[in-house]
């Protein structure tokens, strides 16, 4: 098969090499040059389906001197394919600049759809599915996740995050620190794989479950949690609910100056107000509210 010069985003298998598609398989022996994340991985990849192929390794670290590369390559005549580890390329994994460029330069390029951690979970999880909005990963450390977590408290759609198995237990707590344990959750664990599981609950008993279970703190994780009910809320009362609890959050990890200056650039309200009231809450000053 000839392909046009141009960039080919392939999508490959999250986990289960049935997932991959015969246009993608096709796409990946025709190309001149493969783009992947790792091209340790990939090379496995492709031995798996039979193709030998130039590698071009392009991450996180490395894609806006790659891509100058690649763009010229691909005004020169080429076709090159982009893979990503596992599932669909860009979504949380690299590439973003490297396409952006190519549109701006008026090349080709042509998604070759197939597996998506997202989707997948999405799809099997009894969660509304015709709104919903994809975080990614949330920032490594807690007081980030809990200030994140905190900005989409009143997100009416369904959520969904990826997560890494070292951070899952800490990222679950946060979530129930910030979120309370009574909203619906769902995790996808090693989804396609052999050990596929799918937990369905409240976050508390979520967290219950994997905190109690080791192996269910293994692999990679989508995390699902229903959006928030709809309220009506005479003005200010539904902020001042949410800047206590971003607060009692905040101070658990960080000294009272920091908890305000966060907090302050989570809701938009005085960074001074937020100190008092965290000092409030702390016991340290009286509530005359």
């Amino acid at each position: 098969m000839t392909l046009p010069p141009g960039l080919y985003v392939v999508a490959t298998p999250i986990g289960n090499m049935k997932d991959m598609t015969t246009r993608a398989v096709e796409t990946l022996a025709s190309v001149d040059c493969i783009a992947a994340e790792d091209t340790r991985h990939t090379r496995r990849l492709l031995q798996h389906f039979g193709i030998s192929k130039p590698l071009v390794s392009l991450h996180d670290h490395n894609e806006r001197e790659k891509s100058a590369m690649l763009v010229n390559r691909i005004s020169e005549g080429q076709s090159i394919a982009l893979v990503s580890d596992a599932g669909t390329p860009l979504i949380s994994d690299p590439g973003y600049f490297l396409v952006k460029s190519l549109r701006e330069s008026g090349c080709l390029v042509s998604p070759i759809p197939g597996p998506c951690a997202l989707i997948a979970a999405l799809s099997a999880s009894g969660l509304p599915n015709d709104r919903f909005a994809f975080e990614g990963f949330l920032p490594a450390k807690s007081v980030g996740r809990k200030a994140v977590l905190m900005q989409l408290l009143n997100e009416a759609r369904t959520l969904i995050f990826y997560e890494s198995p070292h951070r899952i237990l800490d990222t679950l707590n946060d979530f129930y620190q910030v979120f309370g344990g009574d909203r619906t959750m769902v995790i996808g664990r090693e989804l396609t794989k052999t050990f596929e599981t799918v937990l369905t609950g409240s976050i508390e008993f979520v967290l219950q479950c994997v905190a109690e279970d080791a192996n269910q703190q293994k692999g990679e994780f989508v995390i699902l949690v229903q959006g928030a009910e709809a309220k009506s809320q005479e003005g200010g009362e539904e902020v001042g609910l949410n800047k206590d609890v971003l607060l009692r959050a905040l101070l658990k990890e960080v000294p009272v100056k920091t908890a305000s200056r966060i907090a302050a650039e989570v809701t938009g309200l005085s960074k001074n107000e937020l100190y008092e009231r965290a000092l409030i809450l702390q016991g340290k000053r009286n509530d005359r509210i």
